[in-house]
């Protein structure tokens, strides 16, 4: 069964709030940069730099980060993990990252991109901002910038489709058929 939770207009008002809310809780843009995790945090980056730019009359730095080698599941999954491209061409020492997904579940997931932000450099901080929060943590990391709260059962699945990729934007909400 499919329920439609957030359509273009709700995901495109989350986006701007959350652009707001990054400006304001950093005092600025200075030494800030957004890196989207590889798939829907890249396209939730962009947009939050475009909404950025649009306040601030300002680029800032935007990156992708793969964390297909970084997850903690790699030895127990059944299929080889899909590898995308990291490119951040940019410094991150001593900048502030606002790190980026799309979906906040268990925490494992950010926690593999926080590793792989590591090896790569040392930033003065980093933040986190997604677009849907659905609960269930099971390593105590919070957002700072959530778009939306749904609280789901470990039964459904959030899918969030981004027009750069499905040619719409929607967050939906599937849960699993039982046989009742």
């Amino acid at each position: 069964m499919l329920k439609e939770l957030l359509n273009k207009e709700d995901i495109d008002r989350a986006i701007t709030r959350m652009a707001h809310e990054i400006i304001e809780r950093n005092k600025g843009i200075e030494k800030l940069c957004l890196i989207g995790i590889q798939r829907g945090g890249v396209y939730l980056s962009n947009r939050l730099a475009a909404k950025i730019k649009n306040i601030e009359n300002k680029d800032i730095p935007v990156g992708s980060l793969d964390i297909a080698f970084y997850r903690d599941d790699l030895n127990i999954r059944k299929e080889q993990p899909v590898v995308r491209r990291t490119e951040i061409n940019f410094e991150i020492n001593e900048m502030k990252i606002i790190l980026v997904d799309d979906v906040l579940f268990t925490g494992r997931s950010i926690r593999a991109a926080m590793d792989a932000l590591m090896d790569i450099g040392r930033p003065s901080l980093i933040q986190l901002a997604v677009l849907v929060d659905r609960g269930h943590r099971e390593l105590p990391i919070k957002a700072d910038y959530v778009g939306k709260n749904i609280p789901t059962s470990r039964l459904e699945t959030v899918v969030v489709q981004f027009a750069e990729e499905s040619g719409e934007d929607k967050v939906i909400l599937q849960k699993e058929e039982t046989d009742a």
